[in-house]
């Protein structure tokens, strides 16, 4: 098989090379390899592929080499996200690049002072990563001016359109100039995305990058029968025998709760859910993302977007609602490459519905009985190894 070039050999700027490589990264994933050279181009993209793919330097390294400098105000190139957290981890990726070739990355999203924000875009962004609704915000207060950008990134589409999003993206494409590149990324494109791309790109390249199957064959997966009053304790143990482990519970209320109960069990856990304040959201990712705080414990809705590495267990504290949920929440592990365990609890009632869940995702596994004192808990990865079989566990 032949080896991916490196980033030198699809043209990226020496300085942004350096940059990466001062990052400890050497080599393009598959989806910066497939669609840095199309869009350097001025060519219009469209890339199928996942979260974790490595999407951001593929939209972001030829979107600042394609960027000039910017007069206040009138941002050059912008790039649309759904989540406030995915707009926070694509500016962090992207300002020291920025920098690297004199150029200015800021942020835009809801939850954080909107006086702030204006005023770091009057005093000039070359590069603004927004949120849909805090940029109309900013453009209804005339703060800013759209007409001016040349390059736009529509990532995590598809996420934006289960957000109910694309009326307000269509809103802020009507105030752009048309002579502009489009670079969109999403998981699936059918439905709004599919007209999405047919209205607003033209003549765009399709790249898909096959990684779904791939993430999800690399997974461990796991489904244990508990026992409701003994249901925490379980994913504490979990928690203390993991390196880096997320949990999906169903409401705010149950995430405060389940980290609560956490702690008085040893566990140094975060929630990260829409009712809380946004320095705490980014506080607990960030900690967690860096290593210094080993479990996070989230809502579907404000996990979505999320881009971290080296989640080593994945708990679905509460069942997903579906197959497509199980595979989203699933996907936070087993990335770049890397293997992962998912685990799910069940409860004696959840118990049919979780075996329709495993025909519609074709594993064909039953559940395990555990109690949290069991000391397999905190070594899910020996557990795997010893035996699959009887772990009702399947790779």
């Amino acid at each position: 098989m032949s080896a991916l070039p490196s980033f030198a050999d699809l043209g990226v700027d020496p300085r942004l090379v350096a940059c990466l490589q001062a990052a400890g990264i050497e080599t393009p994933f598959a989806v910066q390899a497939l669609t840095i050279p199309d869009a350097l181009a001025g060519r219009d993209v469209c890339g199928k592929a996942k979260t974790g793919s490595g999407k951001t330097l593929a939209f972001g390294l030829p979107m600042l080499m394609r960027t000039p400098r910017a007069a206040a105000s009138r941002p050059l190139s912008l790039v649309i996200v759904p989540t406030r957290e995915l707009a926070v981890q694509v500016t962090e990726v992207l300002e020291p690049l920025g920098a690297s070739i004199d150029r200015r990355v800021g942020a835009v999203y809801g939850g954080a002072d909107l006086d702030k924000q204006v005023r770091t875009i009057e005093r000039g962004l070359d590069v603004v990563v927004a949120t849909p609704g805090r940029l109309i915000d900013v453009v209804d207060r005339r703060a800013i001016d759209l007409s001016h950008v040349t390059t736009l990134v529509v990532d995590e589409a598809d996420r934006m359109a289960d957000m109910g999003f694309m009326p307000q993206v269509e809103w802020l494409l009507r105030h752009m100039t048309a002579d502009r590149q489009t670079l969109l990324f999403s998981a699936t494109l059918d439905s709004a995305v599919d007209q999405l791309v047919r209205r607003y790109l033209r003549d765009p390249v399709f790249q898909e990058i096959q990684s779904s199957n791939v993430t999800v064959d690399r997974m461990d997966h796991l489904f244990l029968k508990v026992h409701q009053l003994d249901k925490a304790k379980v994913a504490s143990s979990i928690a203390l025998g993991a390196e880096k482990s997320l949990f999906f519970v169903r409401t705010k209320r149950g995430v405060d709760r389940l980290v609560a109960e956490m702690r008085e069990n040893g566990v140094r856990a975060a929630a990260i859910h829409g009712d809380l304040r946004q320095g705490l959201r980014e506080r607990g990712l960030g900690d967690f993302a860096t290593g210094k705080l080993g479990t996070l414990v989230a809502t579907d809705v404000a996990a979505r977007g999320l881009d971290i590495d080296g989640v080593d267990v994945v708990v679905h504290y509460d069942p997903p609602e579906d197959h497509k949920a199980y595979l989203h929440r699933s996907g936070r592990t087993a990335r770049a490459g890397e293997s992962g365990i998912v685990v799910t609890l069940v409860l004696w009632d959840q118990q049919l519905a979780l075996e329709r869940l495993q025909r519609r995702l074709g594993l064909g596994l039953g559940t395990f009985e555990v109690f949290s004192n069991d000391p397999r808990l905190k070594d899910l990865a020996g557990w795997v190894r010893a035996g699959s079989q009887d772990a009702g566990a399947a790779r």
